[in-house]
C-alpha cells in the first residue's frame, strides 16, 4: 500500500498545487508591488495626456471637463494633480474633501517650484525621465509618506505635478497576499479531500484491472471487468475482457488441437497397424495364385500329363491366376495414387447418361452368362461436374459388385436422379442384404463379407476402397443401403445444368 498509485497520485497532485501556490505567493511578495508601481505609472501618464489633451497651446483651460470627467478620474485613482502658469499660478488643482489632501496640495505646489529650481531632489528615485516629464519616487517628510510623482512641462509651456500615495499601493499589496494565503491554505485543505478521493475513484479500476489480470495469469477466465466507462481505463477494461474472452477460446482451441493430435497419433498407430494387415492380405492375396502358378508350372515341366488338353488346361490356370494377380496389383496401385493425392483430381463438365448406357452395353455380355437385367431409369442428358475417367472406375466397380451378388429376380438397375443441386446414381441389385454389422467395413481395403464367394469370383475386397478413395478426392457423399429385396450403393455428383436443377426442383 504504501505504493499505491492512489496514494501517489495524490501525493503528486497535492505537491502540485502547493508548488502553484507558494510560487503564486512568492510572486506576489516579490513582484506585486512592482506590478502596480508599472500600473500607477501608466495611469499618470494617461492622466498628463489628459491634462494636455484639455489645455489649449495658447494656455485655454476647458473649465466644464476639469470640473466633471477629469475630477472623477482623480478621485477613482486617488491622484493629486497641480497646474501652475508662467507665472506659477495656480490654475488647475485636485478639490480634495479632507485635511490630508488639501495640505498635500499645498506641499505639491511647493515642491513643484523647488523642482524647476532644483532643491528638494537628492531623495527623489527617478524610474523615467523625458524632455517633458519625470516619473519617480519622493518621501514626503512632512506627510511621512511615499508617493509616485511626475511633474514636467506641459505642452503649452504650464508647469504641473501629480502623484499617487505608495501606501495604498503597499496596503493593496498585502492585502493581496493575506487573501491569496488565505485561499492557499483553503485550496490546499479542499484538494486533499478532492485529489484523495479522485485519485481513489481512479485507482479502484486500477486496482480492479490488477486483480482480473491475477486471476487470468492463473487462467482464470470467469472473472470480468465490470466498472465500465468511456475513458482510457474503460476501454482498457474492456479490452482486459476480449483479451480474457479470446485466450479463453485460444487455450480451448488448444486443449481442442491436443486433442486432435492425440488423435492423430492414436490415427498413426492405428494406420501402422492397418500397414502392417495390409501387408498381410497382400500377401495372403497373392500366396493362392502363386502357390497355383507355382505348381502348375512345375507339373507341366514335369509332363505330369502328357495329353494336349491337360497341358493347355494348366496353362489356362496359370494364365487366369496370373491374371488376378495382375488386376489385383493394378488395383492396389490406383489404390495407393488416391489414397497419398499422387494422382490429379480434374474436375470436368460432362454427360453422364452415355457414360451409363457405355458401361450397360459393355457389361451385357456378363449379365446374360448370369441371366440378369440391367435397366436404366434416369433423364437422357444429365451433366455434371467430375472426372469421366474416375466416375467410370466408380461405376465399374458398382455394376461388378451388382453382378457378383446379383440373385432372386435377378434383376440390376442403374437410375440417376437430380435433387438439391446433385445428381445421384445408384446401382441396385435384387440379392440378399449386406448384414448390419458389416456395411460400414465393406469400405475397408480387404475386406470381405463373404470371403468364400469372393474367392468364387475373383474379388479381392479392393474395389469398393478405390470407390470410397475416388469419392473423397470428389468430396462428394457416397453409401450403401440395404432395400426390401436387395442392396442399392450411391454416390453424388454436383449438377451442372441450372436448366435441369430447375426441373428436378419442379417435379
Amino acid at each position: 500500500m504504501k505504493r499505491s498509485i492512489s496514494r501517489q497520485m495524490a501525493a503528486m497532485f497535492i505537491g502540485l498545487m502547493a508548488i502553484v501556490l507558494v510560487v503564486n505567493l512568492l510572486i506576489n511578495n516579490f513582484f506585486l508591488e512592482n506590478y502596480y508601481v508599472l500600473k500607477l505609472q501608466r495611469t499618470l501618464l494617461d492622466t498628463y495626456t489628459l491634462i494636455d489633451t484639455h489645455i489649449s497651446e495658447d494656455g485655454e483651460v476647458d473649465e466644464e471637463y476639469f470640473v466633471t470627467e477629469f475630477a472623477e478620474v482623480c478621485n477613482s485613482n486617488n491622484i493629486n494633480v497641480v497646474v501652475l502658469d508662467e507665472s506659477n499660478q495656480g490654475i488647475l488643482r485636485t478639490q480634495g474633501s479632507d485635511s490630508i489632501r488639501e495640505k498635500s496640495i499645498s506641499v505639491m505646489k511647493g515642491r513643484l517650484q523647488g523642482y524647476y529650481m532644483g532643491f528638494d531632489t537628492d531623495d527623489a528615485k527617478i524610474l523615467k525621465q523625458t524632455d517633458h516629464y519625470t516619473i519617480q519616487k519622493k518621501m514626503d517628510a512632512m506627510l511621512d509618506m511615499d508617493f509616485l510623482e511626475i511633474w514636467g512641462t506641459l505642452t503649452c509651456g504650464y508647469h504641473f505635478i501629480m502623484r499617487i500615495p505608495m501606501e495604498s499601493i503597499r496596503a493593496n499589496a498585502r492585502i493581496s497576499n493575506e487573501f491569496m494565503m488565505y485561499i492557499s491554505l483553503t485550496v490546499i485543505l479542499l484538494s486533499i479531500f478532492l485529489i484523495t478521493w479522485l485519485s481513489r475513484k481512479i485507482a479502484r479500476p486500477i486496482r480492479e484491472l490488477t486483480d482480473l489480470s491475477k486471476q487470468m495469469a492463473a487462467l482464470d477466465f470467469d472473472a470480468k471487468y465490470t466498472s465500465g466507462g468511456e475513458n482510457e481505463i474503460g476501454q482498457l477494461g474492456e479490452h482486459f475482457n476480449q483479451m480474457s474472452e479470446t485466450l479463453e477460446k485460444t487455450i480451448s482451441q488448444l486443449k481442442s488441437a491436443n486433442n486432435e493430435l492425440q488423435k492423430d497419433i492414436e490415427q498413426k498407430i492405428r494406420i501402422d497397424e492397418m500397414r502392417k494387415e495390409f501387408l498381410s492380405n497382400v500377401s495372403h492375396e497373392l500366396k493362392t495364385p502363386l502357390a497355383l502358378i507355382q505348381g502348375y508350372a512345375e507339373g507341366l515341366k514335369e509332363c505330369i500329363n502328357d495329353d494336349a488338353e491337360s497341358r493347355e488346361f494348366y496353362c489356362d490356370v496359370i494364365m487366369d491366376e496370373a491374371g488376378k494377380m495382375n488386376v489385383l496389383v493394378k488395383k492396389l496401385l490406383t489404390l495407393n495414387q488416391l489414397e497419398f493425392g499422387n494422382e490429379q483430381v480434374s474436375l470436368e463438365r460432362f454427360d453422364i447418361v452415355p457414360l451409363i448406357h457405355g458401361k450397360i452395353q459393355s457389361t451385357q455380355i456378363l449379365a446374360q452368362q448370369k441371366e440378369a437385367a440391367i435397366l436404366y431409369d434416369g433423364s437422357d442428358i444429365l451433366p455434371v461436374w467430375g472426372d469421366e475417367f474416375k466416375v467410370e472406375e466408380v461405376l465399374t466397380n458398382y455394376l461388378s459388385n451388382a453382378l457378383n451378388h446379383v440373385e432372386g429376380d435377378k434383376l440390376i438397375c442403374i437410375s440417376a436422379k437430380v435433387k438439391d443441386g446433385k445428381t445421384r446414381i445408384s446401382v441396385f441389385n435384387t440379392g440378399q442384404p449386406i448384414p448390419e454389422a458389416d456395411l460400414d467395413q465393406i469400405w475397408v481395403k480387404f475386406y470381405k463379407v463373404d470371403k468364400a464367394r469372393t474367392r468364387e469370383y475373383g474379388g479381392s475386397g479392393v474395389g469398393l476402397s478405390i470407390v470410397k478413395a475416388i469419392m473423397d478426392s470428389f468430396h462428394q457423399n457416397y453409401g450403401v443401403e440395404n432395400r426390401e429385396d436387395g442392396v442399392e450403393f450411391w454416390f453424388e455428383l454436383e449438377c451442372a445444368d441450372q436448366e435441369t436443377i430447375e426441373e428436378a426442383i419442379e417435379e
